[in-house]
């Protein structure tokens, strides 16, 4: 199967589908479902969820990782990662290739990235002032992840912190959406939560391996540089079994429906990854299958879950 083409300026002579592409929609589909998990964490709490509000929190919740995204791909630009990884695996990994390939310029890729995120401010705001204020500190606590992931000075991921700091981000994006419903925190969302936003850490784990050379190179300590790739093998299996072993632990303690467990099957696109992982680890070009079986392990995760929680099963939490 022939790889996917890069991104050129010929290609996206349109303005607005450039702007559009370089935000890597394709990725925000994570987010997509971390909201949907959010309201039905909400509705499994018996709250009547709005759609409007709903609509409001998803979009702006979209805006704010694709802004993250830009941002990410301007400081990988900066540090020179990006241009030198000739191992990656595009478009799963190596950057959008928007900057290297001439399509944005550094200056342009970095006022869209921030341009998004200050964008989701006024938003953030205006659902503040119909939930409650509680909603600033998840708003705060998200975009400062987003920036800190990959700029100075903290740049998380360059200090094998990224994993710790997408679970942080992608939990806030399920407790956040669960919070303009609920009109304050709860328990649940986390819940329901943290096992998607382990797996969400694991896509961004396990993408590491075929940038590890460039990362390296560029001074970036990420976990897979740290660890090296025979050793951080081991850490994909243990953020996916974490990430499983949390909903089964909540299914024992009561406090998800025995229904939930369904949504484990996706366990299986994980096995399938780590078998992958375990043998090409150190070969780029064979690990294609396991990062997209990576991305479905979390989509199809947090899709089920948060199917289970709208169904008329168990009872509330």
């Amino acid at each position: 199967m022939p790889k996917p083409l890069e991104p050129t300026l010929e290609a996206l002579s349109n303005p607005f589908l450039r702007y559009f592409a370089a935000t890597r929609p394709a990725f925000l589909s994570v987010t997509f479902v971390g909201c949907l998990l959010g309201l039905a964490t909400a509705n499994f709490s018996g709250i009547q969820v709005g759609p409007a509000l709903a609509t409001v929190t998803l979009f702006f919740a979209l805006m704010a990782h694709a802004g993250a995204n830009v941002i990410n791909d301007y400081y990988d630009a900066l540090s020179g990662c990006d241009a030198a990884n000739t191992e990656r695996q595009f478009p799963f990994t190596g950057g959008s290739r928007f900057i290297q390939n001439g399509v944005l310029s550094l200056r342009a890729t970095a006022i869209f990235g921030y341009a998004l995120l200050a964008a989701v401010i006024p938003a953030g705001l205006w659902l503040t002032a119909v939930s409650a204020p509680g909603l600033i500190l998840i708003g705060l606590a998200g975009l400062i992840v987003g920036w800190a992931y990959s700029a100075p000075p903290l740049k998380l991921q360059s200090r094998g912190l990224g994993e710790f700091a997408i679970t942080a981000g992608w939990l806030l994006v399920v407790v956040g959406s669960d919070f303009v419903q609920r009109h304050g925190f709860s328990h649940v969302p986390v819940v329901a939560g943290l096992g998607f936003a382990l797996l969400v850490a694991n896509v961004l784990y396990i993408n590491q391996f075929p940038d590890v050379k460039a990362d390296a190179g560029a001074g970036k300590r990420t976990l897979v540089v740290k660890l090296g790739v025979a050793r951080a093998r081991w850490g994909y299996v243990a953020i996916a079994a974490l990430a499983y072993g949390w909903p089964m632990l909540m299914v024992l303690l009561g406090e998800l429906p025995e229904t939930a467990l369904i949504a484990l099957l996706p366990a299986l696109a994980s096995l399938m990854a780590a078998r992958q992982l375990w043998s090409g680890a150190g070969q780029p070009a064979t690990l294609i299958p396991a990062l997209k079986l990576t991305i479905l392990a979390a989509s199809a995760h947090g899709l089920l879950l948060a199917i289970i929680l709208c169904l008329p099963w168990g009872h509330p939490v």
